[in-house]
């Protein structure tokens, strides 16, 4: 089955169970002690705000789409203990200091990154199940695991996880990432890319990256993997039901 397709099959079952209908009614809109928060992480040593990478990009795109709705953040990968902090700060909503169980119940996150941003992504989402807070979504982009963490495993926590990578040149991505506990997260898919036949052009990345690394920059330049995510992650946070005159993205685009 070609590439689209496949994409097309995965998008139609992932919105048919996302179906306002089939959710409990408390499930289908926002309400404003129930914001949704995207975090997103950086790879290498990029900065959190460095506008060449998609991972920043992506999170200025939902931030202007859903001003009122979505609470968006992007970190360097090593920040991962402030992006938690940021995350309990945001569910406290009585601003009590004190996460109740209906806070942690009504948590809306989804949480994204390439490269060692991917290895963070998977770190956060298991400190958050240590906290017994929900993810609705974790997607990893060509993953490379940090020292001393395993961005395998997804955690009983996350409700979905996504993982995109490419298999050539010096550093690729993680092919398969497994569910802790596959009852209660479901793997949406493990999505190979090759550029080999359709390159993306770099061409504000350094020449060292370029040359080295260009597969793994390739991917993370690649706005068909980034339209993919972004789907995704408004899908899973309901964002086009909150906002139906949104334009919802097309996974042939």
């Amino acid at each position: 089955m070609c590439r689209p397709v496949l994409f097309s099959v995965v998008l139609a079952l992932f919105n048919f169970l996302l179906a306002p209908e089939l959710l409990p009614a408390q499930e289908t809109h926002a309400s404003p002690s129930r914001r949704a928060i995207v975090v997103g992480f950086l790879g290498g040593f990029v900065g959190h705000n460095n506008s060449i990478h998609n991972e920043v990009r992506l999170a200025k795109k939902l931030s202007t789409a859903y001003p009122s709705t979505v609470e968006v953040r992007t970190f360097e990968n090593h920040r991962g203990k402030q992006a938690h902090s940021e995350i309990l700060r945001l569910l406290d909503a009585n601003r009590d200091g004190t996460l109740s169980p209906l806070e942690k119940r009504q948590a809306r996150i989804a949480i994204y990154g390439h490269s060692w941003g991917a290895s963070e992504t998977v770190t956060l989402a298991r400190e958050l199940e240590h906290d017994g807070i929900p993810v609705l979504l974790t997607v990893q982009v060509d993953s490379v695991r940090k020292p001393g963490q395993d961005d395998a495993r997804i955690p009983a926590n996350v409700l979905d996880a996504v993982n995109f990578y490419q298999s050539d040149g010096l550093l690729h991505g993680r092919s398969l990432i497994e569910a802790d506990d596959a009852s209660r997260t479901t793997i949406v898919g493990n999505f190979r890319f090759d550029y080999k036949s359709k390159p993306v052009a770099c061409p504000d990345y350094p020449w060292f990256a370029r040359t080295f690394m260009k597969p793994h920059i390739e991917i993370e330049s690649d706005p068909i993997v980034w339209g993919q995510v972004e789907t995704f992650i408004r899908a899973k946070l309901q964002l086009d039901t909150d906002h139906p005159n949104e334009e919802t993205i097309s996974l042939n685009r």
